[in-house]
Formats: structure tokens, sequence, C-alpha cells
């Protein structure tokens, strides 16, 4: 699949949150639908498309292609959602792919279909004191379209 670029930057102003100077945060990619009528059947419109592409993943890094990345992780149960550390200080740009096209998920196929638009998710969030990455940072999102 196609690698699009995401960069990561730090939007901090001077003297803000000085706690997270020098440290890592984690960041949380998701996709995930746009349409409020699809948020509410997320769960069965993934396992839907789990049964029928066994193996495959909705979401993955293209780990060779990004920058300033540590720990990239995707969790074999969540498709569609990857994570990974990054220095807010140091260049980070995190390519993604998204192996699940818009009409996959439209009911009526019959080709010619308009498609749904996802939502690509990122939540950032940094170290509490006993060093898990718990206490939310930022959110961001967008609107995405994916054909073949």
């Amino acid at each position: 699949g196609q690698s699009y670029e995401i960069r990561m930057l730090d939007n901090r102003k001077i003297g803000e949150l000085p706690e997270i100077n020098g440290k890592l945060v984690k960041s949380i990619f998701r996709v995930v639908f746009h349409d409020r009528r699809l948020q509410y059947t997320e769960h069965q419109q993934l396992e839907g498309w789990r049964w029928n592409r066994p193996g495959d993943r909705i979401l993955d890094i293209d780990i060779p292609m990004s920058v300033g990345i540590i720990d990239p992780r995707a969790n074999p149960t969540q498709l569609n959602t990857v994570e990974f550390l990054w220095d807010p200080s140091k260049r980070t740009s995190v390519f993604i792919q998204v192996h699940c096209i818009s009409t996959e998920f439209t009911m009526r196929k019959h080709g010619g279909e308009k498609g749904v638009p996802f939502r690509v998710q990122i939540d950032t969030f940094k170290e509490n004191e006993n060093g898990e990455y718990t206490e939310h940072l930022h959110s961001a999102s967008c609107q995405i379209k994916v054909f073949k």
C-alpha cells in the first residue's frame, strides 16, 4: 500500500509543559469511521473486515520510511491502531499505510459507490510518575478517503 507522511511537531509555547523537556511522549494512531452512524457499529464493522481479510491489518507504520520513531508497536488484536514513542525536540515523521479502502464498508456493492470517509485520530500522552504513558497531552484528527 501507499505510505502517507504525518509530521509530528512540538507545538508548545515557550515555558509550557517543561516536564516533557528531554522526555519521550507516546502517540497512538487510530483509523476510525468519520460517520456517526458507522461509529456506533464500529466493532461489528471491524470484526466483519477481520473475517473477510484474515491476517491483514487496517493500519501499519512504514518503519523504513519513518524518521525519529521509537519502539513502534501494532497490537495484533487492534487492527486499526498503531503506537510509538518520539522525542518532541527531534525531527519526527511517521509514514502510515491504510490497508482498507473506503468502499469496503459501503452497504450495497455494485461498483461506483461513494465509499465511507475515515478519520485518522492521533492521541499523544506523557509519562506519569510510574513511567506509564497515561497523561493526555494532545489529540488531532483529519478525514481521509482511501481508494485503490
